[in-house]
């Protein structure tokens, strides 16, 4: 996991990545969200879609009215539900009139330790986009790519025009993806990255941190890693029973305290998938060897 670059950061201000596509960060740093959620705008004409719209934030809502300019919105499009990307899209829907299209809604209680991983209860989408379906405007059209593990409900958006993917946060360049159970599964978070890796995309703008212009041998790196800590899993597992927790200090070296949390929900998806394929075995919270 990366620590972010030096400050500043462009809060608030647009910034041109490529003639379809400008980016907006929204001022919610943490250790999760790295310097912030990056709000996504596509389009180059007077029709254009908004992608994770982040935190209903004024400052960020105010900056992303700005960075319209009076252009209408097709689309407010959210990758997911988690708290730091879809709550802007009611402000900002009744700001623009635009409708909001995307992800399913999901609403889950989080016993989770991220306090940005509770699902936002606000979020009533107009539409829900299926694997394929899309949204279009003038010169853009932008297919959902479904991409479940993160969360159940999870898209990113392919712009069809120049080969970039929005990734919302199945894939980042500074950190990998945080699965955290019930609703995060690791076995569908592998099987999304296996069908990302199949795609020709060529470049990928994650909703935390800077595009990854390497994407398939990021993709290729990432399935590797989560095989690295299975196999770690399987191992420590065979030496005796454990609970998740007993898993974090002997699996994450030098881990921020502030991450500890989150480390042993990434074990314990693992142990959930391993247990779903014989590998494992588990009487209440202590696991075992199959």
């Amino acid at each position: 996991m990366a620590g972010p670059p030096p400050k500043p950061w462009p809060t608030g201000t647009v910034e041109q990545l490529e003639p379809l596509v400008a980016r907006v960060l929204a001022p919610n740093p943490s250790p999760y969200t790295y310097t912030g959620t990056q709000t996504y705008i596509v389009g180059a004409e007077d029709r254009i879609a908004v992608i994770d719209p982040g935190p209903d934030d004024p400052r960020h809502l105010a900056a992303l009215v700005d960075a319209i300019g009076g252009r209408t919105v097709a689309a407010i499009m959210c990758t997911h539900t988690h708290r730091d990307h879809s709550p802007a899209a009611k402000p900002l829907a009744e700001a623009t009139g635009a409708p909001i299209v995307g992800c399913a809604p999901l609403v889950l209680d989080d016993s989770g330790p991220r306090a940005d991983a509770s699902f936002d209860r606000t979020y009533e989408p107009d539409r829900v986009l299926l694997d394929g379906e899309g949204m279009t405007g003038p010169g853009w059209t932008l297919t959902a790519v479904h991409t479940p593990g993160h969360t159940s409900n999870h898209l990113c958006f392919a712009l069809e025009e120049s080969g970039a993917l929005f990734t919302g946060d199945h894939v980042m360049g500074w950190s990998t993806s945080v699965v955290v159970p019930p609703d995060g599964d690791m076995g569908a978070y592998m099987a999304s990255l296996d069908k990302l890796y199949g795609r020709p995309d060529r470049v990928y703008y994650p909703a935390h941190g800077a595009q990854v212009d390497n994407p398939r041998q990021l993709v290729r790196g990432m399935i590797g890693h989560r095989r690295q800590r299975e196999n770690q899993i399987v191992r420590i597992l065979s030496e005796g029973p454990l609970t998740a927790a007993d898993f974090v200090p002997r699996m994450y070296k030098g881990l921020d305290p502030r991450l500890a949390g989150a480390a042993e929900m990434s074990v314990t998806a693992h142990l959930l998938d391993l247990e779903r394929r014989g590998l494992a075995g588990r009487s209440r919270d202590v696991w075992t060897g199959p």
